[in-house]
């Protein structure tokens, strides 16, 4: 497996840059939230933004995430465009209510008359040694809420290129960072534009099997595909980006084209995102599918200490071990060391 790039931009440098530069083009953007003032946030993705635009373009704000939300719905309903920080993904909770009944409804309440862009940047995700309430993949919550877009960006690039997309829209976005992919590192020339946030990519191409994930999953995925390939096998990416809602055309397309595939998140596999992703190719792919679609994803249980977290999180070893199962069950059975095929 090749080694992650230690030079070129990091995550947390390009979510930095595109506030600055969406700050620096639009008078109407403002950025605050709990620490992103002087203190530039926990993960200094507001590193100088505070000094160099003013404490009247960025603030930090009280530990209270529902007047957070609520102070960016009347903003946004004056005109301007908030972008708040809720500094990891639990602490969002209490503004559930903000965001529920209010923030996802209030285009449709006024027939389209009030438009409300607000983004909601929220870290999320484990992989860091944090304890619960700092490590919740809560993306579910959100796409079931109707009125949201939901969006994870899966490299530098996408950071800057979607933060910049969500900023510009008219419609709420929920902009989920993967807070153990601040640090990754890619080489590419900021600003950029990648592909509009409503469409999946391929990472990678392949003909024997889809793997589909998204956000902090997206360079795990990438690395079981790269381990396989060292193995003879071909398995292709598809990065789904922005989660709702969903534009399931490239996933459907490489899953008609393989036949095989296995869904990637965090996220407890119960009720999980994936289990919408594995309906809509159920549905859309029937008789194009080799083998059940499988899913991967975090134990159905509170996220665990920090010295756990690794049983807990999908790698790139569970991610082949679910590709070797992709064949009818009658195919298969259980061993109890891993499973084998029928002769």
């Amino acid at each position: 497996m090749a080694a992650a790039p230690t030079t070129g931009v990091s995550m947390g440098e390009a979510l930095n840059r595109a506030l600055r530069d969406a700050i620096a083009d639009d008078p109407d953007v403002l950025v605050y939230g709990e620490d992103v003032g002087p203190l530039g946030g926990v993960f200094r993705v507001t590193d100088g933004l505070a000094g160099e635009f003013g404490e009247e373009r960025v603030f930090d704000s009280p530990l209270a995430e529902s007047g957070i939300v609520g102070t960016a719905i009347g903003m946004a309903m004056y005109g301007l465009r908030p972008v708040v920080e809720l500094q990891f993904d639990a602490f969002a909770y209490p503004a559930f209510e903000q965001v529920v009944s209010h923030l996802a409804k209030m285009r449709n309440r006024t027939r389209g008359a009030v438009a409300l862009p607000v983004v909601l940047r929220v870290p999320y995700g484990g992989g860091i040694g944090g304890v619960e309430h700092h490590s919740d993949s809560s993306e579910a919550y959100y796409t079931h809420t109707p009125g949201l877009r939901v969006v994870t960006p899966g490299t530098p690039a996408d950071a800057y290129s979607m933060l910049r997309e969500a900023v510009e829209c008219d419609d709420p976005v929920v902009f989920l960072e993967p807070k153990r992919r601040y640090w990754s590192r890619q080489e590419v020339d900021l600003p950029v534009r990648t592909e509009p946030m409503a469409t999946p990519v391929v990472r990678r191409p392949g003909t024997d099997a889809t793997l589909i994930a998204y956000g902090p999953m997206v360079e795990t995925a990438l690395e079981a595909a790269e381990t396989a390939a060292a193995e003879g096998r071909s398995l292709e990416v598809v990065d789904v980006r922005q989660l709702a809602p969903l534009d399931d055309g490239v996933v459907t397309a490489s899953v008609r084209r393989t036949g095989r595939a296995v869904v990637v998140h965090e996220a407890s596999v119960f009720g999980g995102y994936g289990a919408e992703l594995a309906a809509r190719i159920g549905e859309r792919c029937f008789h194009y599918l080799e083998a059940p679609v499988l899913r991967v994803g975090g134990l159905d249980v509170p996220y665990p200490p920090p010295k756990l977290e690794h049983h807990h999180l999908p790698d790139a070893h569970r991610v082949l071990a679910a590709v070797d199962r992709l064949q009818w069950e009658s195919e298969w059975v259980d061993d109890g060391d891993g499973g084998r095929t029928l002769p």
